[in-house]
């Protein structure tokens, strides 16, 4: 029962040690897969690598021990996989050391240099009592290699992860970001450690496992160094995850700073475009104003100077009539002059009328649409009804403007583009806004279409007349059934 408890410690022992060097594995190759902020993607896979390597190194050593307890014979392959395993996961962590260390070769380069002296002093002295104990050809071979991959490749390469990391949490130190730094030192001191219980190998005649072997320090310490080497590997494990941790809420406030500026950036964008709207806007209706007043000032002096002249034309025709009354070739010719004048002075009444009706100034939005489709006013042949809801009012001068041009714009569409000679419109005053509807059942067309300008002036000019008080123009129409168009502005 006691040999059961001595065995059951042990394989807890390998399996907490196997677990930590393959978590921090995975953690390192979780983080090098994304934008690693510990250090470049390149240095954290070896690591990576030796992490989930030997994890799976010191659960085959689990498999192998029952073997052993069990009084059955390891294949020799199997112990050739063990080997492998033990001697590619070391490879890998010197390759981490000394990539690391070429990146970071300009910090401690003298502390770097005498650690360099020490490893090599220290290898040479390990290959002597190698080879001697080659030349004597007493010793097994697979504890002989074994002991000699942890003297030549464990030892230097726990020690230059030490003192990268060591140089690491330096310089996040030196960033004022101390957590980090600390769980990085954290991390360099196990792989120290580590390293240092990688000189207690199995007993064997050769120096200096003769003296330090993991043997002795059982008889000493009371329990292997399997346990302290499990012991580091957890503090390595949780040092580089409270690293990545830390790391990653790092990430994430960058990421939340990030957005933050970008939304402030959108904002100040949207800000932009809705002053320039606003600007574009108040322009439109500077514009409309403009054009309005430049029809008025047209329309009165077509009015007030070239009706007055086509009176006093007329006036002048008529009295030559009376007295030329005895001469008919005069008459006719006379009769025919009042017969253009009166012509010429009902297409200048039109003229004024379309440039700006008097009914818009004087009675309002509703009588000048009224005026606009009686039908000595509508194109030959055409017929436009009108009718008018709610508690009609005036509006604003500019409101009933753009109305009225649009209701103006929407029949002369009609007229010449649906191919039907007869429209409705209707005028919905309600509290808040008023909406004016036009609508025929002619041949339609599909909206979709591009109607960019030159083609499409009419409904552009439409569209930008309805923006510039704010309201909104929709229009619905397809091929065959008809067109309505609504305008919806608020007061």
């Amino acid at each position: 029962m006691n040999d059961l408890g001595i065995h059951l410690d042990i394989l807890l022992i390998y399996f907490f040690y196997g677990l930590g060097f393959f978590t921090m594995g995975l953690v390192m190759l979780l983080e090098a897969s994304r934008s690693p902020a510990l250090a470049n993607a390149n240095l954290l896979i070896p690591l990576a690598g030796f992490g989930l390597l030997h994890g799976i190194h010191e659960w085959l050593e689990i498999y192998l021990l029952q073997l052993v307890w069990l009084g059955w014979e390891i294949p020799s392959w199997l112990s050739y996989f063990r080997l492998t395993l033990l001697v590619i996961s070391f490879l890998l962590l010197l390759i981490y050391g000394l990539k690391t260390g070429q990146s970071n070769s300009s910090n401690n380069f003298r502390a770097r240099m005498l650690v360099l002296i020490v490893l090599g002093i220290y290898t040479v002295f390990i290959l002597i009592n190698a080879l001697l104990v080659l030349m004597k050809g007493s010793i097994l071979p697979f504890p002989f290699v074994d002991g000699l991959v942890r003297y030549l490749l464990a030892v230097p390469a726990a020690g230059f992860a030490f003192l990268n990391l060591r140089d690491e949490a330096k310089s996040f130190r030196s960033q004022d970001r101390l957590d980090l730094s600390k769980s990085i030192n954290m991390a360099a001191v196990g792989f120290c450690i580590y390293g240092i219980t990688q000189l207690f190998v199995p007993f064997m005649e050769m120096v200096p496992a003769r003296w330090i072997n993991s043997e002795a320090f059982l008889s000493m310490a009371g329990f292997p160094i399997q346990l302290i080497r499990a012991v580091m590997a957890l503090v390595i494990m949780i040092g580089m995850l409270k690293a990545v941790t830390l790391v990653e809420k790092e990430r994430q406030t960058q990421l939340v700073q990030a957005q933050e500026a970008r939304m402030e950036a959108l904002e100040s964008i949207q800000k932009e475009l809705t002053e320039r709207e606003n600007l574009r806007r108040e322009l439109l209706r500077h514009i409309v104003r403009a054009q309005e007043d430049e029809r008025s000032r047209i329309a009165r002096e077509l009015h007030d100077e070239t009706s007055q002249v086509l009176s006093a034309f007329s006036l002048d025709l008529a009295t030559l009539r009376k007295i030329s009354a005895r001469r008919e070739d005069i008459t006719l010719l006379v009769d025919r002059l009042l017969d253009l004048g009166k012509q010429m002075s009902q297409g200048i009444y039109r003229m004024v009328h379309d440039l700006r009706p008097a009914q818009l100034d004087d009675l309002g939005l509703a009588s000048a649409l009224r005026y606009l489709t009686e039908r000595e006013n509508c194109p030959p042949g055409f017929h436009a009804s009108f009718e008018v809801k709610g508690r009609e009012r005036r509006l604003d001068q500019i409101i009933e403007t753009v109305l009225f041009r649009v209701a103006q714009e929407a029949l002369s569409n009609t007229f010449r583009h649906s191919k039907v000679n007869n429209a409705q419109m209707r005028l919905l005053f309600e509290e808040d806004k008023i909406i004016l509807w036009i609508e025929d059942h002619g041949i339609g067309f599909n909206p979709a279409d591009n109607f960019s300008p030159p083609r499409g002036w009419g409904l552009a000019g439409m569209q930008e007349r309805v923006d510039s008080v704010d309201g909104e123009l929709a229009i619905w129409s397809s091929p065959g059934e008809g067109t309505t168009i609504e305008v919806t502005i608020p007061f």
